[in-house]
């Protein structure tokens, strides 16, 4: 007679069944009372850590940006690059455009951009900078993105607000220039290709570099990271091709462009220096994160290092050319504090916030710049009386009056033959020298424009008729120093003319 089958049961269903009901009364109500509440702080602090480095660099960058936005007293202040802007983003598109063929296409874009906002808000310096401000904003949420892909969130706050509190930072957040948001692009830029996205990195280092193509040298830094990657090499060559038709045009506009430049100073190669040796003792030591170093250091020296060497033989060189330089000292910077132990750190930090503080203050001020085109202006409104004519020596100060109508149109412009609009530049086309000896000689009274006192003499033969005619046949009866320039009031010689007669 056959046994019946033994049915083998596994020991595991008899410790489930006979353990696993009072594990559940045992130890469930002291897991839940236990672990429950500190997986919910932890989470709860990460995600606060989380939102902290989201927000805390952008709001930093906003706060700065916005205080004393204006640079100065009632009314503000604007330098003479601001004014550039302004005159060239109010005209019409079809002459903005003409303008371009002929000068400045490598603002092209920025100007553009601008003439979109004071369609929209025609708000004064405001509508000018709050732009760069957002920019800048922007650029500061991206250095902390970045950092928190290569070293975490504590170095992601950090290098954020590293980023918004450097001086030259500050400073081009309020500028109506292009440059913030040159900064703004190559950071996302940078941080699109650590995620390898690499069709949205080209575009956006495109834009970069069509709001100045000077950008382009990110690439190079880009590249000593990511050069094996094929889509890194196809993102860089679809940068290069589409922005030669830029470069064309630019490189035909470069010697009226960038004709004021002189090769780099001792004083450039001393500021480079210092930024060499800062990113030296930052990235090295252990605690600098070694995926960190090789983004942020290419990233700080090439595109300067590069375009001061290009000077040597093409004077290019501006430092505000390369602000996003600045984007790898601050990567740099916030890894370090992130991973900073002991009080010495931060006593460091402390003594900088004296100096750091002093120089925001002063980069609020007029005297941060230049010049002051709405202080000139102002000045002649004082001084002009009615039928006075107006010279500008030399004539690319006709930029201090020509973001105010309102003060320049009732002036009698002796030198000028076509406006900057129907000559499709920058600040008009002037007479022969013949012309303007005539026009000054039939003239009682003349404000001129001048430079500050030393500044060296334009050769050219129509600054030379302004000055000899002045010297000729007027007396001086003012001088009026304002920042950055002169406001001279002249009267004609003889018995007609002379500084006490209305």
């Amino acid at each position: 007679m056959e046994s019946a089958p033994v049915t083998r049961k596994h020991p595991e269903a008899d410790i489930s069944r006979d353990i696993s009901p009072d594990l559940g009364r045992d130890i469930g109500p002291d897991l839940g009372r236990d672990i429950g509440p500190d997986l919910g702080r932890d989470l709860s602090r990460a995600a606060g850590r989380t939102a902290l480095r989201r927000v805390a660099p952008p709001l930093v960058a906003l706060a700065l940006g916005l205080w004393g936005l204006e640079r100065g007293p009632a009314g503000g202040s604007m330098w003479r690059d601001e004014s550039v802007t302004v005159q060239v983003a109010h005209r019409p598109l079809g002459d903005l455009w003409e303008l371009l063929g002929q000068v400045d296409a490598v603002h092209g874009l920025h100007y553009l951009l601008l003439h979109g906002v004071f369609a929209l808000w025609d708000g004064g310096l405001w509508a000018l900078r709050l732009p760069s401000v957002a920019a800048t904003a922007l650029a500061a949420a991206g250095v902390a993105a970045v950092a928190h892909r290569l070293a975490g969130e504590r170095a992601a706050l950090c290098a954020g607000v590293a980023y918004a509190v450097l001086p030259p930072v500050q400073m081009y957040a309020q500028e109506g220039r292009s440059y913030a948001f040159v900064a703004c692009a190559v950071v996302w830029a940078t941080h699109l290709m650590l995620r390898e996205r690499w069709a949205a990195y080209a575009l956006v280092l495109l834009l970069g570099c069509w709001l100045h193509e000077f950008a382009v040298l990110a690439l190079l830094a880009h590249g000593s990271v990511a050069w094996r990657s094929r889509g890194w090499r196809w993102g860089a060559a679809a940068v290069v091709v589409a922005l030669l038709p830029l470069a064309r045009v630019s490189a035909g506009q470069a010697e009226r462009q960038l004709g004021w430049l002189g090769r780099p100073s001792w004083q450039d190669w001393a500021a480079y220096g210092v930024l060499v040796l800062a990113v030296a003792l930052l990235a090295r030591g252990p605690s600098a994160p070694r995926e960190l170093v090789r983004v942020a250091v290419p990233l700080a020296l090439l595109p300067p290092g590069l375009l001061l060497l290009v000077s040597l033989a093409h004077p290019w060189y501006v430092d505000r050319y390369v602000l996003y330089a600045l984007t790898g000292l601050a990567l740099l910077a916030g890894a370090r504090l992130a991973a900073a132990r002991g009080v010495w750190p931060w006593v460091l930090v402390a003594a900088l916030l004296a100096p750091l503080g002093w120089w925001s203050g002063w980069l609020r001020t007029p005297e941060s710049r230049k010049d002051d085109v709405l202080a000139v202006a102002a000045a002649v409104r004082e001084r002009a009386r009615p039928g006075d004519a107006v010279l500008f020596m030399p004539s690319r100060r006709r930029e201090w009056l020509l973001s105010s109508p309102a003060v320049y149109a009732p002036l009698h412009d002796l030198a000028l033959d076509r406006s900057p609009t129907a000559s499709r530049s920058l600040w008009g086309t002037e007479a022969d020298p013949a012309r303007i000896r005539a026009r000054l000689a039939a003239a009682p009274r003349v404000v001129a424009l001048l430079d500050p006192e030393g500044q060296p003499l334009d050769p050219y033969p129509a600054e030379v008729a302004k000055r000899e005619a002045l010297a000729a046949g007027f007396v001086p009866c003012s001088v009026t120093p304002v920042r950055g320039a002169r406001i001279v009031v002249y009267a004609a010689r003889g018995p007609t003319g002379g500084c006490g007669r209305g």
